[in-house]
């Protein structure tokens, strides 16, 4: 099947029926880490369906999670909402009953605000760890923002903005297709740049896991939330996610950490007018699917590119494992040694630092059949460094040349079965070290 996806302007705004604001209300005062003192940037955002949603969610598998994953957890099982609220610049996670009845509080005054019925508003937040939310700004931000929300880019901007931390650009995205004759929209947005490696699944209970059942993972917040005017029985939905989020933000790593807080909702209303989508045999599901996978990969990779000081984006494409676990292992390994990490920064091929990450992983490995090779990003034409476990004749200058560029991929191939994974991959620099070391004496410095 050739898809043919348009790319529209909007973002989370662009499907029919939806509209989203971001206001500034004080959440990130002192105290809050780093966005503290920075003036008047926004920092609550929402996102609203002009009708009830089918609704889809994956959430942190960290067995430490956020008061608002909690009371998102039930109420995305239901498949029902209408509006998502979010704020930045503070977690609300280990605040205990006082973070539940505030998370609750938030999602309460949304519902009345809108005039949308109880239970239909779900709630995520970012920001610094252990911190109890400023509710005044949180009440008077939710009233400010659903005066000003709208369809339009500037509206869809303004969402991004809010719901940001220590991200340097806005990750957004949106696309249209075709189904069944009828035009359908997808938009999303996102954030994330630091305490990056999500492995999320819909209860937020381990292990978070591919479609067939392989672990994918247990490892700043990552928030996602996309929107769309497909109509999608809410039980598809959610298979249809929780494939896209498999294959998207479960396959990023920053630095090897997963957050109290990782989030990713889908809210489909149906004003497209589609023929709805049932089950995952209906004639636009894979169609579906396959644009839902385009909007979550495009959005994680944003993140990985917008990492924490990253400077260098590597895709790590492992093959030849015993099993797609086993390469999943091997995979996070490598992109989460600081020693491998440091040296892409370097652009240093050190191809010894990969083989010791791989022998230490859990996956089965016999030394002289290893393969490790380097590529420009999505070519086939590899320049090996190392052939069943020896030294090619690339000479360094070579090797260097094929580590330079800000993205590359790495090739590793085990040569002991069928077992493949793929994880986009950053490198360690000084400035993420700088970025999150902070200075107790400044507190607008510490980071969440």
């Amino acid at each position: 099947m050739k898809l043919k996806l348009a790319p529209v302007e909007g973002a989370v705004a662009a499907p029919q029926g939806f509209r989203t604001g971001g206001v500034f209300c004080d959440i990130k005062r002192l105290g809050t880490g780093k966005g503290s003192d920075k003036g008047q940037k926004l920092d609550l955002a929402l996102i609203v369906s002009d009708v009830p949603c089918a609704v889809a969610g994956l959430f942190t598998t960290n067995q430490v999670c956020a008061a608002p994953v909690k009371v998102c957890v039930p109420r995305t099982a239901k498949g029902i909402a209408q509006a998502v609220v979010i704020n930045s610049g503070n977690a609300n996670a280990c605040t205990g009953r006082i973070g539940m009845k505030d998370a609750l509080a938030m999602a309460d005054l949304t519902e009345s605000t809108l005039g949308i019925p109880r239970g239909y508003a779900l709630v995520a937040s970012t920001g610094r760890i252990g911190v109890n939310l400023p509710m005044p700004q949180v009440r008077a931000g939710i009233a400010d923002c659903a005066t000003q929300l709208g369809h339009s880019v500037d509206h869809a901007n303004r969402a991004t903005e809010a719901i940001m931390t220590s991200d340097t650009k806005p990750k957004q995205v949106a696309v249209q297709l075709k189904l069944g004759g009828k035009t359908v929209r997808i938009g999303g947005t996102c954030k994330g740049a630091g305490m990056i490696q999500p492995g999320m699944s819909p209860t937020g209970a381990r292990p978070a896991a591919l479609p067939s059942g392989v672990p994918a993972g247990l490892h700043a917040t990552m928030l996602g939330f996309i929107t769309t005017d497909a109509a999608v029985e809410a039980r598809t939905l959610q298979k249809a996610l929780t494939e896209a989020v498999a294959n998207s933000f479960n396959r990023i790593t920053v630095d090897g950490d997963m957050s109290t807080n990782d989030t990713v909702l889908v809210l489909a209303n149906g004003l497209s007018g589609n023929d709805r989508i049932k089950s995952t045999k209906h004639k636009d599901f894979a169609a579906f699917q396959a644009a839902l996978n385009h909007v979550c990969l495009s959005l994680a990779k944003m993140i990985v590119r917008d990492g924490e000081g990253v400077h260098r984006v590597v895709t790590v494409r492992v093959s030849g494992a015993k099993s797609i676990a086993e390469a999943d292992a091997a995979a996070r390994a490598v992109g989460n040694s600081a020693l491998v990490k440091t040296s892409w920064h370097g652009g240093d091929p050190n191809w010894g630092r990969i083989i010791d990450a791989l022998g230490y992983s859990p996956a089965t490995l016999v030394e002289d059949k290893v393969d490790i090779g380097y590529s420009d990003p999505g070519s086939k034409k590899i320049l090996w460094s190392l052939r069943r476990g020896q030294p090619t004749k690339a000479t360094f200058a070579e090797l260097c040349k094929a580590a330079a560029p800000d993205e590359f991929d790495l090739h590793i191939r085990l040569n002991l079965g069928k077992g493949e994974a793929v994880l986009y991959a950053a490198d360690l620099t000084e400035a993420y070290v700088d970025y999150n070391k902070g200075n107790v004496a400044d507190p607008t410095t510490l980071g969440g």
